[in-house]
């Protein structure tokens, strides 16, 4: 379930009794039934003579910027095809600094700050452990006293996540877990939140000659929400609501899977969150309040000089 802009002013309000007896009812709900259906409805093959109509309506509905995509409407055979629809060549330029950590998607601030305690920040009075969100206490620790960004995607944004600099994929861990929204309902009326939902975690290295043994350097955490498909990577058919049995971590032979900085490496099916951890001194983000617009590209923090190799 998608989010706008809004969901994540800094000042909030309290959750309404309405809000609250929604709430109350998604507890009772078949979700991964409910999400299932969704996924299914969305990816229905349409006529061809409806493709342009039904993606205009969807896209108009939710604010897509058709100028940005790169296909022409009637290419697009569902609602799911168009929602992880590509975009047209230049329209997300990339900071050249090459010490600059780039968004890895479009969408809108959450919560960022440091690592204390093993917990991060959810909304304003909820907290959640880190471990319970990597599914590795050991690796948790590692990350104490780094740094962590939230990044929200709504409906009418570009769905497709890439790398916020060069780097390698050691580690891929699907978390199976629950599927509630990840919009101001959710966030600020479900505990844990972010540890609770399906997720896929990304276990990075920043340097292609590091010790396949040393620590990793950023987690990155693609979670799933109501009404989300799956969460699906580029390079390998690990996913989320994964029905195949398979084993849900992957290792990568040394150094990883290797991603320069801005390339594609997974999507969603229908809107969710990124939530990108930082080892101390490996990156120094330029939080922002909740709420604040970004885009793929756009720098939002820096390499510690020993990452980039520059001065």
């Amino acid at each position: 379930m998608g989010e706008s802009r809004d969901d994540h002013a800094a000042e909030r309000r309290p959750l309404s009794a309405k809000e609250g007896g929604f709430l109350a009812l998604l507890r009772w709900l078949p979700s991964s039934l409910l999400s299932a259906w969704a996924g299914k409805l969305a990816g229905l093959t349409w006529p061809a003579p409806l493709r342009k109509p039904v993606c205009l309506l969807f896209g108009r509905a939710v604010g897509v910027d058709f100028t940005e995509v790169r296909d022409p409407l009637k290419d697009f055979r569902s609602i799911q095809a168009f929602f992880t629809r590509a975009l047209r060549p230049g329209v997300r330029p990339v900071d050249s600094d090459p010490r600059s950590f780039v968004s890895p998607c479009d969408g809108a601030w959450g919560a960022s700050g440091r690592v204390e305690a093993g917990t991060l920040l959810q909304a304003k009075g909820r907290t959640y452990r880190l471990a319970e969100m990597i599914a590795d206490p050991a690796l948790a620790r590692h990350f104490e006293g780094g740094q962590y960004a939230t990044l929200y995607l709504s409906p009418r944004d570009y769905h497709r996540f890439h790398a916020p600099c060069d780097m390698w994929i050691r580690r891929a861990v699907y978390v199976p877990g629950s599927l509630w929204p990840v919009n101001r309902l959710g966030i600020e009326g479900v505990d844990g939140l972010f540890a609770r939902n399906e997720r896929l975690v990304a276990q990075v290295a920043l340097s292609e000659g590091a010790s396949p043994e040393s620590p990793v350097d950023l987690c990155i955490v693609a979670v799933g929400a109501m009404m989300v498909g799956k969460v699906k990577l580029g390079f390998d058919d690990l996913t989320t609501r994964s029905d195949s049995g398979g084993a849900p971590v992957r290792d990568y032979p040394a150094p990883g899977v290797a991603l320069e900085k801005a390339q594609e490496w997974g999507h969603f099916e229908f809107g969710s969150t990124l939530v990108v951890v930082a080892a101390p001194g490996r990156v120094s983000l330029d939080s922002r309040p909740p709420g604040t617009s970004l885009r793929l590209g756009e720098a939002m923090g820096r390499l510690a000089r020993s990452s980039s190799g520059s001065d």
